[in-house]
């Protein structure tokens, strides 16, 4: 009974966020939809933001592990094989996220569309900044190798690595079927990868 009541809770709440956002849903609105008296609401959640982050914090927490567990694992090949591999795990980060977040896509909506205003808000800002800061290691090193990447000014640098994450998680948001968007997916990480070895200039 409580499981069925804390559902029904989370499918009303999803609703209100994804209708009106963080900030302008209504925890009396929730709870009366729900059938609840206020009173139960709080034996589940201390506030709003502790039951928009009950439905969030999980599979955001396992995007942004997943993205440092693929970064850990490429910094342990050996450096002169970064060049051949950059594009191979990149492209393994992609379509693992992608497979993620459609497997939860309830979850990957609200974090997408609905997150301002709670500590979830900058979900792709995040994970851009993981992407520039071991995108700035792997530079280094190719200098350090004789190539002689582009230096990319931050306001294009973060305005493309956004683009590209931002392109990705719009396969969720626009419920694209799976197989559909696995492949927009691949092709959207082969065309920024296009982008990023003309002007790495590592080929």
């Amino acid at each position: 009974m409580a499981e069925n009541t804390l559902q029904k809770i989370h499918e009303i709440a999803s609703a209100e966020f994804l209708e009106k956002g963080f900030r302008g849903a209504s925890l009396r609105e929730i709870v009366k939809k729900a059938g609840v008296t206020t009173g139960a609401f709080y034996g589940y959640y201390k506030s709003k933001e502790e039951l928009f982050s009950a439905m969030v914090k999980e599979p955001a927490d396992y995007v942004v592990n997943r993205f440092k567990s693929l970064v850990e694992e490429f910094m342990q090949l050996p450096k002169e094989e970064w060049a051949k591999n950059m594009a191979t795990y990149s492209k393994k980060g992609i379509t693992q996220i992608y497979e993620y977040a459609f497997e939860h896509k309830d979850a990957f909506r609200l974090l997408l569309n609905a997150s301002e205003g709670t500590e979830f808000g900058n979900f792709i800002h995040n994970l851009v900044e993981q992407e520039i800061e071991i995108t700035h290691i792997f530079y280094k090193e190719m200098e350090a190798q004789g190539y002689k990447p582009y230096a990319f000014e931050p306001t294009l640098e973060h305005t493309i690595i956004s683009g590209e994450f931002s392109a990705l998680f719009e396969l969720i948001v626009h419920d694209i079927p799976y197989e559909e968007g696995l492949n927009c997916a691949e092709k959207i990480h082969d065309f920024y990868e296009a982008g990023w070895q003309s002007v790495l200039k590592l080929n």
